[in-house]
């Protein structure tokens, strides 16, 4: 049986079509609940005015004149024709401001709009252009403000192909204040050259072109370089830091990027660094420092004053900067002999606190020869690493790992048989034999099982690496396995009463402290690593060189060293003396590790760039860190 509609419900019905009927409709609806609103009330004040006309033509009269005048229709009395030409003129009236103020209202909905868009072009100067939009944003916008905290006036301009409006409130909340620094934000592909030029790159500081979380995606990297260089032309233009993942996309990047152009490859450093913090805990600590702009980092200066006296003279030339090496012809020399002589032509490279920080005050006085050690050298030893977990740059690993090996030394690698085969192993470590044995061990490495059968505390570190990211998984959600493998491998190690060393790849720099790990462990986050180290090649292109040798597996690399090789121990002595020792041992004092600070945040006992004047006593434990040859 059918239910007939009620008569409130057939009402609203037949009062919903006709307002679909259009804007004629809807006119008419408004004109009749103005009316039904404004007539009575007009009536109401007519007849209860004292002063109102006595005869029923005139109160009518005075109700339609009210009602006019309120729904601004003229109100005017008279014959007929006067009244209806009245009404046409207030008609005509309503209709040419309403009209005037849709224009106006439309266009500037339009401009609101375009501007939301962010299509209109920067107009600023020296400022720096971000290309892009990854979890690098955040790391490197930040870097870039914290940079320009002594100018008067900075800009960072992100072009990136996401909503403005977007941009715009993740940046305030994860980047914060940015005190005299403008942020600015413009929508569209950085691979549309028409849209390139929005952020006025020829104007720039410096262009920063980001890697996209995607690792399949270095080839849009390419192609963003190569509109920027149609716009820029070939060779004229501020410098260019950009970054690929993939080593077979960095040639094709850096011929896209010209001579002024700087490609990092993200994989291989973050290998690398991964690698060096295995072999020496502590050294992601002292890395953070340097690249953080928060703190004291390289600069390259020149005082003549230190014209032709030795580069060693110069290491207790300055208090409260540090000097690591020279800038000659353009070309970085990290920690060259200290017999050197500095040329006029050579600039220092030196860490300090800012640009303008470093100044010549001689610390020779302050030096105690009496508490130096003797040096004593110290033969390597084969090394037992275990890799826990297996991605695209753990074969980069290997690579790093057996390139410097002694005989004798092992990698066992504990990962999943979908991640990585024996045979493949074999191939990475076949142009190491016999000096570096490699073993694999396939399994699940969440599992306590799997990590008991490993004998862990037979080796000298642990690497643990999460799974690359995959296509639609979000970046964050690859430190999951991480974690569960961190948890399970800190129970082992209460069994075992044995605390081994712990590097720890991670993405989302958050899951730091969600980590069961002792707080001064190495945790390489490698979007941020690249991000910090992006922000600092972008303001001063020659520290590409200078990164690019403390990377690497020959030259000069910074080290953590036995503080008791320098000094000794228990003794009280300036910081000045521990640069003397290693100066004689022809490296180059940087700061220093304290043992007893080595869980305390946020530093983590890491002291970088230290007053030479500075005295304190030094233990057994602590530990110097010193750019020096391996």
């Amino acid at each position: 049986m059918e239910r007939r509609a009620s008569l409130k419900g057939r009402a609203r019905y037949w009062f919903d079509t006709t307002l679909a009927r259009g804007t004629s409709a809807l006119v008419g609806w408004l004109a009749l609940g103005c009316l039904a609103v404004v007539f009575p009330a007009s009536a109401v004040l007519v007849w209860t005015d004292p002063h109102a006309p006595t005869s029923r033509s005139g109160r009518l009269a005075a109700i339609w004149r009210l009602t006019g005048e309120t729904l601004r229709l003229g109100g005017a009395t008279g014959p007929l024709l006067r009244v209806l030409l009245s009404v046409l003129l207030a008609l005509v009236a309503l209709v040419y401001v309403s009209t005037l103020v849709g224009l106006i209202t439309t266009g500037l909905t339009e401009r609101l709009t375009a501007l939301r868009r962010g299509r209109s072009t920067v107009i600023e100067q020296g400022h720096s252009v971000v290309l892009g939009w990854s979890e690098q944003v955040f790391t490197v916008v930040g870097e870039l403000v914290a940079a320009n905290a002594n100018q008067r006036y900075g800009a960072v301009a992100v072009l990136a192909d996401r909503n403005k409006t977007i941009m715009e409130e993740a940046l305030s909340s994860k980047v914060g204040a940015t005190g005299r620094t403008r942020l600015i934000c413009r929508s569209g592909p950085p691979t549309d050259p028409a849209l390139l030029a929005l952020a006025n790159p020829g104007a720039a500081s410096a262009v920063l072109v980001l890697p996209h979380d995607d690792p399949s995606a270095d080839p849009e990297v390419v192609k963003t370089l190569l509109a920027l260089r149609s716009v820029l032309g070939e060779e004229e233009g501020p410098p260019v830091v950009a970054v690929v993942r993939d080593d077979q996309y960095l040639l094709a990047a850096s011929l896209a990027a010209g001579s002024r152009g700087i490609v990092l490859e993200s994989d291989a450093i973050t290998a690398r660094l991964i690698v060096q913090s295995a072999r020496r805990p502590g050294l992601s600590l002292v890395y953070r420092d340097l690249l953080d702009f928060a703190g004291d980092e390289f600069y390259i200066t020149c005082d003549p004053a230190l014209t032709s006296r030795s580069f060693g003279d110069t290491l207790l030339a300055y208090a409260t900067s540090s000097v690591v090496g020279l800038l000659r012809d353009g070309k970085p020399l990290l920690n060259p002999p200290p017999r050197t002589l500095i040329g006029p032509d050579d600039r220092l490279i030196v860490i300090t606190r800012d640009d303008d920080t470093a100044r010549l005050s001689d610390c020779s006085e302050l030096v105690d020869h009496s508490v130096m050690t003797p040096r004593q050298s110290a033969n390597a030893r084969p090394e037992r690493i275990l890799i826990l977990g297996w991605n695209r740059r753990a074969s980069l690993m290997v690579d790093q790992l057996g390139r410097s090996a002694v005989h004798g030394s092992v990698i066992a690698v504990a990962a999943d048989r979908e991640e990585v085969t024996a045979e493949q192993l074999r191939e990475a470590g076949a142009d190491f034999a016999p000096r570096l044995t490699i073993t694999f061990r396939p399994g699940d490495v969440t599992r306590p099982e799997t990590l008991r059968c490993l004998g862990i505390d037979s080796y000298d570190s642990v690497v643990v690496l999460g799974p690359d990211t995959v296509p639609g998984q979000q970046p964050h959600e690859a430190d999951n396995r991480t974690l569960v493998t961190l948890l399970v491998l800190h129970q082992l190690q209460q069994e075992t009463g044995r605390e081994l060393p712990v590097v720890t790849e991670m993405i989302d720099d958050r899951n730091r402290a969600l980590a069961p790990i002792s707080p001064g462990a190495d945790v390489i986050i490698s979007g941020k690593l690249i991000g910090l180290l992006m922000a600092q090649i972008s303001q001063n292109r020659h520290l590409a060189a200078v990164f690019e040798e403390l990377f690497s597996l020959t030259g000069s690399q910074v080290h953590l060293r036995p503080a008791a090789s320098y000094v000794l121990p228990g003794c009280e002595t300036s910081f000045a003396t521990v640069v003397a020792a290693a100066r004689q041992r022809g490296e180059c004092a940087i700061g220093y590790r304290r043992h007893d600070r080595a869980t305390a945040v946020p530093d983590h006992g890491v002291r970088i760039n230290p007053d030479k004047s500075e005295r304190r006593r030094w233990t057994e434990r602590d530990e110097v860190v010193v750019i020096a040859q391996d």
